[in-house]
């Protein structure tokens, strides 16, 4: 190449070209450090961005699965405390019909001590069917085989199934304390109602430690998917920052250049002016 040469502007030509190329890479900066990502298309790492939004899927699927062992935990908390009032009110009617179940009593106490226990029937089929979430019934034996989508991936479920202990599964709809005789066949009644209910308070404790634990390892994956992801696709600012001074100096040195090979063929002419 030659500046004497003047017809083709060889230097000026290949200058410009590497300005060009140099102006690409100083944009391509300048959206990294404006987006935060290194990546911001196929066309700045092609493997790099769909592994990237692979991991974005992964994690935004994580996270809504966070949400739904949330929603879980906080309906067997709902059934757990159902359980736990249920619970109080058989051990009172348990309290009264051993009460009814004495001689000492006469006809007239054991109605008022029948009139306690009817009371606090009806109140546990009241308290069941104000222990709801999302509108449904959580202990009146419909809540089972329910699939909570604990992970981010098929199959990942926990199932849920909730004990009925209505007065009637418990068998204590119409539990009579009217002779000895019946309140004994009572007390048998009320034993199994609490056997049932510690089972099922028993179940539901167990399935909260387990929700406890999947909350505690999602949000670990959440959080090692995210850094991977910023390993991945992010952009290291105070590297971008070095790396667009050394462009911005190059940039600037081929702007120089190609100023000199502009110039360079006027020079030649003015040799033939002379």
């Amino acid at each position: 190449m030659s500046f004497t040469r003047i017809r083709a502007n060889t230097i000026a030509t290949l200058s410009r070209n590497v300005l060009e190329k140099i102006s690409r890479q100083a944009a391509r900066g300048q959206l990294a450090l404006s987006t935060g990502k290194r990546i911001n298309s196929t066309m700045d790492d092609a493997s790099g961005f769909s592994l990237a939004r692979n991991m974005e899927a992964r994690r935004r699927g994580l996270t809504q699965a966070l949400a739904n062992i949330g929603n879980a935990e906080s309906l067997l908390n709902t059934a757990a405390g159902s359980y736990d009032v249920i619970n109080a009110m058989v051990i009172k009617i348990k309290e009264l019909v051993v009460q009814g179940a004495d001689d000492a009593f006469s006809p007239v106490q054991r109605i008022a001590v029948q009139g306690q226990i009817d009371a606090l029937v009806e109140e546990i089929d009241d308290t069941i069917s104000t222990a709801t979430f999302q509108g449904l019934v959580l202990l009146d034996g419909t809540y089972t085989g329910k699939r909570f989508q604990t992970g981010a991936s098929a199959g990942e479920t926990t199932v849920i199934n909730l004990s009925d202990v209505r007065s009637s599964a418990l068998a204590l709809a119409g539990i009579d304390v009217s002779s000895n005789a019946t309140a004994s066949v009572a007390l048998t009644q009320v034993d199994d109602a609490l056997l049932t209910l510690q089972l099922g308070m028993q179940g539901t404790g167990e399935l909260i430690m387990r929700f406890q634990s999947k909350m505690v390892s999602t949000q670990a994956q959440i959080t090692s998917v995210e850094a991977a992801r910023s390993r991945v696709e992010d952009i290291d600012y105070a590297a971008e920052q070095m790396r667009m001074s050394r462009i911005r100096l190059v940039q600037q040195s081929g702007f120089t250049s190609m100023q000199k090979a502009l110039v360079a063929p006027r020079q030649v002419l003015s040799l033939i002016a002379q």
